[in-house]
């Protein structure tokens, strides 16, 4: 059983994730819950943790994983969420689509990616918009984005697009050469591709020096 805040701010994760490809700072669930302070949501992180609704990943800043969703409420009422539904049975009832895995993407120094389009994975058509064709994965080499969850070996699904917004996760493509995986951020007349790893420098570029190629919209790990 959740409340309704707890309802509201594992949905507000969720998506925020999904949509940025990190989890949201305390900061930002507070302005989305309009709550006064940060202590109201740690302990409603606490909670849901308990309930096995999400997990804290050890050792990394700003990382949560969204393990099962609720059902979509039937009242207005605070106490009374339906019972959780399994994001594992979501992913078993759903069809799957096999990506192509085109190749290695640094998340570190870049390298090249988009090698190759002839090995193809298959993932839940749920983690996708329907409809949508235009996806691809990429293994992950290199630890600088490890603060946002994302380690070496493991493969992220990406969504092709040619602009994204400031702070999403994007493969960028540097002099038509050497691909990246990192957070964008625009300042002027520059744009800064910044890791998530503190012992990483942030690059700063002239605009038409970088191409994006897609941003993130999932990510597969192996354990």
């Amino acid at each position: 059983m959740l409340t309704r805040k707890q309802h509201d701010l594992l949905i507000y994760i969720s998506n925020y994730i999904r949509n940025h490809g990190i989890c949201p700072s305390f900061d930002e669930m507070k302005a989305a819950l309009d709550l006064k302070s940060k202590s109201g949501i740690h302990r409603l992180i606490t909670a849901l943790e308990e309930r096995k609704f999400i997990r804290r990943l050890p050792h990394r800043a700003r990382a949560l994983e969204v393990l099962r969703l609720p059902d979509a409420p039937q009242t207005a009422s605070d106490t009374d969420i339906s019972g959780p539904r399994s994001l594992t049975a979501v992913a078993a009832s759903a069809d799957s689509i096999a990506l192509p895995l085109v190749g290695r993407i640094a998340a570190g120094t870049p390298i090249e990616a988009l090698q190759d389009d002839t090995t193809r994975i298959e993932v839940p058509a749920a983690l996708f918009h329907s409809g949508r064709s235009d996806q691809y994965a990429l293994e992950v080499s290199g630890d600088s984005m490890v603060e946002a969850g994302i380690l070496d070996g493991d493969t992220v699904l990406i969504e092709k697009c040619g602009t994204a917004g400031d702070g999403a996760i994007v493969v960028a493509l540097i002099d038509k050469q050497e691909a990246t995986l990192k957070t964008i951020h625009y300042g002027n007349d520059v744009i800064c591709l910044k890791p998530a790893n503190r012992t990483y420098e942030t690059r700063t570029l002239a605009p038409n020096r970088v191409e994006i190629q897609g941003r993130l919209v999932g990510l597969l790990r192996r354990y």
